[in-house]
């Protein structure tokens, strides 16, 4: 039996704990560990980026036949990237009114903490970008986006899928899917790649979306599929007086990387075409 303490970088799973709604959306994947006896081993750091850093995370069932399972075809391991937000004044991105101009929190007195910026109004901020993020992904992941499944968020912490291989030369050595801005594409891979940016553009703007801060450096290759992450700043487009210009911005960035490597794609055109999807 293993003790309740199970020392430093481990913690029994916290599926169950959290309340429903701080879980991922149904159907859950079947590769995902949802049982009880599940112990979760982090493993390292995965990325820094400027308001929270991602780690790797195993989550295992002990080496016990006698240890209960939520259902009897239940995973046994699986890999799942942390992300954990980090108190404003520890990050490198400050601009949060930009995105959360539309927002509000449920309770007035969280409202009015993070009105005046107390203690606890930081850490309701800290608690909305990873509570925005887990809704964001759940919404986008069941209407088709290709994004991480979310797997449940618990204050500053969200949990997702990793993406990338899963093994690498040993047992204990998953590899990450590099950043699309890492990658160097031949003409085939990349128009396929460029497809999928427009489907995944589109599919957001008809939910009435805009990424936000989308740029090859938040769009993992997986291979040839492409998976869109970092989606905290998910902005309203009908809500958010800023949306039109970030949509516009996320049109540039990305196509200004595909015409970079000799593929021409016209921002503009772009724009009009999810403007359209979107009205």
């Amino acid at each position: 039996m293993l003790p309740d303490d199970l020392g430093p970088d481990r913690r029994w799973s916290t599926w169950h704990s959290v309340e429903k709604g701080a879980r991922g959306p149904d159907p859950v994947p079947s590769w995902l560990v949802t049982a009880d006896a599940a112990i979760d081993t982090e493993l390292g750091v995965l990325k820094t980026g400027k308001e929270a850093d991602v780690f790797l995370l195993r989550r295992a069932v002990p080496d016990d036949p006698a240890a209960p399972r939520t259902w009897p075809d239940a995973a046994s391991s699986c890999l799942l990237a942390a992300k954990r937000y980090r108190a404003r004044e520890h990050r490198a991105f400050h601009r949060d009114s930009v995105y959360t101009e539309d927002r509000r929190v449920r309770r007035t007195r969280d409202q009015r903490a993070l009105d005046r910026k107390s203690s606890w109004g930081r850490l309701v901020a800290q608690s909305q970008w990873a509570s925005a993020e887990f809704a964001a992904l759940g919404e986008l992941w069941s209407a088709g986006v290709p994004v991480p499944y979310p797997v449940q968020v618990d204050g500053t912490e969200v949990l997702m899928e990793f993406v990338g291989t899963p093994d690498g030369d040993r047992d204990d050595a998953p590899t990450a899917a590099p950043r699309l801005a890492q990658t160097r594409p031949g003409r085939e891979l990349l128009e396929h790649y460029w497809a999928q940016v427009e489907d995944a553009m589109t599919t957001l703007a008809g939910l009435g979306y805009a990424h936000g801060d989308l740029s090859p450096y938040n769009v993992l290759a997986d291979g040839d599929r492409l998976v869109v992450i970092d989606v905290p700043q998910i902005v309203d487009l009908a809500a958010n007086p800023f949306s039109t210009d970030l949509l516009h911005r996320d049109c540039r960035t990305m196509a200004g990387w595909f015409t970079a490597r000799g593929l021409a794609v016209d921002p503009d055109e772009l724009l009009a075409r999810l403007l359209a999807a979107a009205w």
